[in-house]
């Protein structure tokens, strides 16, 4: 039994991912070959925020010696700020850059025997359909037209998760241990203090509890009521191994398998 089929206390597996393949050029950023053997899934840039056609080689050949499932992760097309400017498009324009973005990295797992698993969105274009029906419904409608059965990851509880279904599209809920949350839900802008987690046992202790006890506590104090799927580590955080590491041997420890959905 997963998540998906799960009330809080009953979880007994979980995936963990995180956005990688995020370098560009001569451009670094994360280390996926540390982080990757932690993970039982990425989300890898597909050129539009982050990544390019080499680097997406290597991201999908590491993947692979890993055993790591790869999802396309499209974002703004926003190279200088990495996908993290809500850029204003219409819902056509959101629908063809998700679907291009898709299409260009699954060419990359087909030459080397690998299938999609998910598409993500990144950054600015992920928090924009938390709170925009149409940008929502635009990523949906591309995902379900590129494969009906294709998962499409969400924040968990949000507006993106009522969107997809209603679509028809599968939606895997999605929650962040090393995020800080808004009392509504929502992910806390990084602009605010304290809104990246970067103590390990922090996120740890988080992880455990948004998924045997379904709450996490908000920015704010609240508690905030989650039921994920797949738990989130940023690759762009300085402290994501340890973080991924720490998460993986609490949710071992108690008693929740570690597996891609």
């Amino acid at each position: 039994m997963t998540a998906a089929a799960s009330e809080p206390g009953e979880v007994t597996a979980v995936d963990i991912n995180a956005d990688a393949g995020e370098s560009f050029g001569v451009w670094r950023m994360g280390s996926d070959e540390a982080l990757f053997p932690h993970l039982t899934s990425v989300n890898l840039a597909a050129g539009f925020h982050a990544g390019d056609p080499r680097q997406m080689r290597a991201a999908v050949a590491l993947a692979k010696q890993h055993g790591v499932a790869v999802g396309a992760h499209p974002g703004f097309p926003d190279l200088v700020g990495f996908g993290r400017r809500d850029i204003e498009a219409t819902p056509d324009q959101v629908y063809a850059d998700v679907l291009y973005q898709i299409g260009a990295l699954s060419a990359f797992l087909r030459a080397q025997d690998m299938t999609l698993h998910h598409v993500k969105p990144h950054g600015a274009l992920y928090n924009r359909s938390t709170r925009n029906a149409d940008t929502a419904r635009a990523i949906a409608e591309a995902v379900r037209d590129y494969d009906r059965d294709l998962p499409l990851v969400v924040l968990a509880g949000s507006m993106s998760e009522d969107v997809g279904r209603d679509v028809g599209t599968r939606v895997v809920r999605e929650a962040f241990p090393d995020r800080a949350y808004l009392a509504d839900g929502r992910l806390a802008p990084r602009s605010m203090e304290g809104a990246l987690v970067r103590d390990a046992g922090k996120a740890a202790e988080r992880a455990v509890a948004m998924l045997l006890e379904g709450r996490v506590v908000a920015h704010d104090g609240q508690e905030v009521p989650v039921q994920a799927e797949t738990l989130c580590i940023h690759g762009d955080n300085a402290e994501a191994t340890d973080i991924a590491r720490a998460i993986g041997d609490a949710l071992t420890a108690a008693g929740v398998r570690v597996a891609a959905y």
